[in-house]
């Protein structure tokens, strides 16, 4: 199970007041897990500096959710189709997790966008990643897309979650060469190993020091 560190978190907008607690991360999934598993595993140590509190998704049956089980970690789901519509699921997904009082919510391959309500009720803590170097590519082909274009490198984006579809603030970038052998498979591989390296450095530092945004520019606040 994640560990809980007692280290302060800031986080909010330029000229916010900032509040201090302990680091809790609620991962939303929607498949196989294997961010969520990073995650977890980096949990395990103190000094990464934050707790799984929860992990949720929109379905039920998915290895995602076993993982946290594995590891003594809350679950739950929240299905669309429980709902009369897509506002009353966004409502249901936005009171369920603000119930695990989360520092930071990691969209970690969840197949559902979130609502304006849930963006509303968690500003600036809402994270996901992307397979290419934002703001090139976005969308759900962004491998395919890079070697169509025919660049030489591409990578992967960690940022703020809005409205739009990555087109958030970025927090960090991580840059994957493109091979000229490679294929859609071999280079989102690659993309995905890095990625998830990122996401585990980068949720850990936003856990120990929290994040500041201030239009399109995030920065850590310690």
């Amino acid at each position: 199970m994640g560990l809980l560190v007692a280290c302060p978190l800031q986080f909010g907008s330029e000229g916010d007041d900032v509040t201090e607690r302990p680091a809790r991360i609620v991962v939303l999934v929607s498949g196989s897990g294997t961010n969520l598993q990073a995650l977890l595993d980096a949990a395990q140590d103190p000094g990464w500096g934050g707790q799984i509190a929860a992990v949720g998704s929109d379905r039920d049956g998915i290895e995602g959710l076993v993982r946290a089980q594995r590891h003594g970690v809350p679950t739950f789901i929240e299905k669309v189709n429980q709902y009369a519509d897509r506002s009353d699921w966004d409502l249901a997904l936005t009171k369920t997790v603000a119930s695990h009082d989360p520092d930071v919510i990691v969209l970690a391959g969840f197949m559902k966008l979130v609502g304006d309500r849930f963006l509303r009720a968690f500003p600036n803590r809402v994270v996901n990643t992307h397979p290419a170097l934002c703001p090139a590519f976005p969308g759900t082909t962004g491998p395919a897309d890079a070697l169509d274009y025919g660049v030489k490198v591409t990578g992967a984006t960690l940022f703020v979650v809005d409205e739009g579809v990555d087109t958030g603030p970025i927090i960090a970038q991580v840059v994957v060469p493109v091979d000229d052998d490679d294929t859609v498979e071999t280079l989102h591989e690659r993309i995905k190993l890095a990625e998830r390296q990122m996401l585990v450095d980068n949720i850990g530092r936003m856990s120990r020091e929290g994040i500041r945004v201030a239009g399109r520019r995030v920065s850590f606040s310690r």
